[in-house]
C-alpha cells in the first residue's frame, strides 16, 4: 500500500515537472520605452537543423519569383548591439541556399545610431534575438537586397527615432521597425522620424492581440504589418493555408486621423494593420540561444514585408495608400482572430479582431501573392 501511494504521488507530480516552458517575450514590456515584438521558448533551440518555417517555406507560401530581384538597401532600426549578427545571418543564408551577405562583399553593414562602425552599444539578449530575426526575414524575402542595421543606444523613443533617420541618411529606401509601444502623446512627438519622402517605412503591429494601437505602426506614414499562422494545405491550389495569428496586433487609434485611403467603418481614426505575413513558428539561427530556434512575432512579418518591397524595386515609391489601392493583388485571409481571451469576444466578433472577407484589422488587406501588391 505504501509503495502504491508513492508511485501515485510520483505520477501526480510528473506532468507538472516535465511541462514545457511557456513562450517568453524577448523584450519584456517596460514603461517609457519601446520593446521588440518577438517571443521564444527557452530551451527550444537545437544545433542540428532548423525548427519552424524557413526561407524555402516562406518563398513557397508567398509565391516568390526565382529571380533575385533588386539590390535595394533595407534598413533595420533596432536597439542595442548584436555581436554575432553577421555569423548568425551567414548560417541562415547558407541553410536556405541564399547568396552570402557579408561586410566584405558590401551586402551587410552594421553601425551605431550616429552611423559609425564604433563604438557599438552594449549587447542585450532579447534585442539581439530581434536583430537576428530581422536580418533573416529580409534575407528570405529579398536575397539580393543589401542590409543596413542601425543599432540604438537604448530602446528609448529618441534613440530609436535617430536610428531610423540614420538608416535613411545612409541610403536605405525601405526601413523596418520591429518594435512598438502603446500609442501616446510622448511617442507621437517622434512621428516625423518615421516619415521620409522617397522612403518606405514598415512597422510591426504588435504581439498582444486586439488592444490599443501600437506606435510607430499606427502612424499614417507607416505600413503596419500584422501576423498570421501558416500551415501546409495540400488540398488547396496554393498548397498553404493561413489564419490570423492569435497574438497579432490590431487596434483603433485614439490619436491619428483616419487616412483618406482607409475606409473601414467601425474605427473613426487610423486602423492597424494594413497587410500581414507569417508571424508564428519562424526558424532562425541564434547562436546565443544554442543554434536553431523557432520564434514568433510580428517582428518576423514586418521585415519580411520590408524585404519584399525592396525586392520589388519600388521601395520609396510604395506607401500605405498603395497597399489599399492594390488590395486585389494580395491573398485575402478570412479565418482566425487575434483575441487571446476567446474567439473575437473582445471586439464583439467585429472585423477589428476577427478575420473575414475583405479588409480586417488583424490581417489588413491580406498576405503577399508574389510581388504583385508592391
Amino acid at each position: 500500500m505504501v509503495l502504491a501511494a508513492v508511485v501515485a504521488a510520483i505520477g501526480a507530480v510528473t506532468p507538472a515537472a516535465s511541462a514545457a516552458p511557456a513562450p517568453r517575450a524577448a523584450c519584456p514590456e517596460q514603461p517609457g520605452v519601446l520593446r521588440c515584438l518577438t517571443t521564444y521558448t527557452p530551451g527550444a533551440a537545437r544545433a542540428l537543423g532548423p525548427a519552424g518555417w524557413g526561407g524555402d517555406d516562406l518563398a513557397s507560401a508567398y509565391g516568390l519569383p526565382a529571380s533575385a530581384g533588386s539590390d535595394t538597401v533595407v534598413g533595420i532600426s533596432i536597439a542595442f548591439d548584436a555581436p554575432n549578427l553577421e555569423a548568425d545571418l551567414a548560417a541562415y543564408r547558407a541553410q536556405y541556399g541564399l547568396p552570402p551577405c557579408t561586410t566584405a562583399n558590401g551586402c551587410f553593414r552594421k553601425v551605431n545610431q550616429q552611423g559609425a562602425a564604433a563604438p557599438v552599444p552594449e549587447a542585450n539578449f532579447g534585442w539581439t534575438l530581434e536583430s537576428t530575426l530581422d536580418v533573416s526575414m529580409v534575407s528570405a524575402a529579398c536575397p539580393s537586397c543589401r542590409i543596413l542595421v542601425v543599432e540604438g543606444n537604448s530602446p528609448g523613443f529618441a534613440d530609436l527615432a535617430e536610428t531610423a533617420d540614420t538608416a535613411v541618411r545612409l541610403g536605405a529606401k525601405v526601413v523596418s521597425n520591429s518594435y512598438g509601444a502603446r500609442e501616446n502623446g510622448a511617442a507621437l512627438a517622434y512621428a516625423s522620424h518615421y516619415r521620409h519622402p522617397g522612403v518606405t517605412v514598415v512597422a510591426s503591429s504588435g504581439d498582444t492581440g486586439f488592444t490599443a494601437a501600437s506606435y510607430p505602426a499606427v502612424l499614417a506614414s507607416t505600413i503596419a504589418v500584422g501576423g498570421t499562422s501558416l500551415a501546409r494545405d495540400p488540398d488547396s491550389p496554393r498548397g498553404w493555408a493561413e489564419r490570423a495569428w492569435t497574438y497579432g496586433g490590431s487596434g483603433c487609434s485614439a490619436y491619428i486621423a483616419k487616412p483618406k485611403w482607409q475606409r473601414d467603418a467601425h474605427c473613426g481614426k487610423r486602423t492597424v494593420a494594413d497587410v500581414s505575413a507569417a508571424a508564428e513558428d519562424i526558424a532562425i539561427h541564434y547562436a546565443d540561444a544554442g543554434g536553431w530556434l523557432p520564434v514568433n512575432g510580428t517582428s518576423a512579418s514586418a521585415p519580411f514585408i520590408a524585404g519584399l518591397i525592396g525586392r520589388s524595386g519600388h521601395a520609396g515609391a510604395i506607401g500605405p495608400a498603395d497597399v489599399y489601392a492594390k488590395a486585389g493583388s494580395f491573398t485575402d485571409v478570412t479565418a482566425g482572430h487575434n483575441d487571446p481571451a476567446g474567439a473575437g469576444k473582445k471586439c464583439g466578433g467585429d472585423y477589428l479582431c476577427v478575420a473575414g472577407p475583405g479588409y480586417d484589422a488583424p490581417t489588413g488587406v491580406g498576405v503577399p501573392n508574389g510581388l504583385a501588391g508592391f
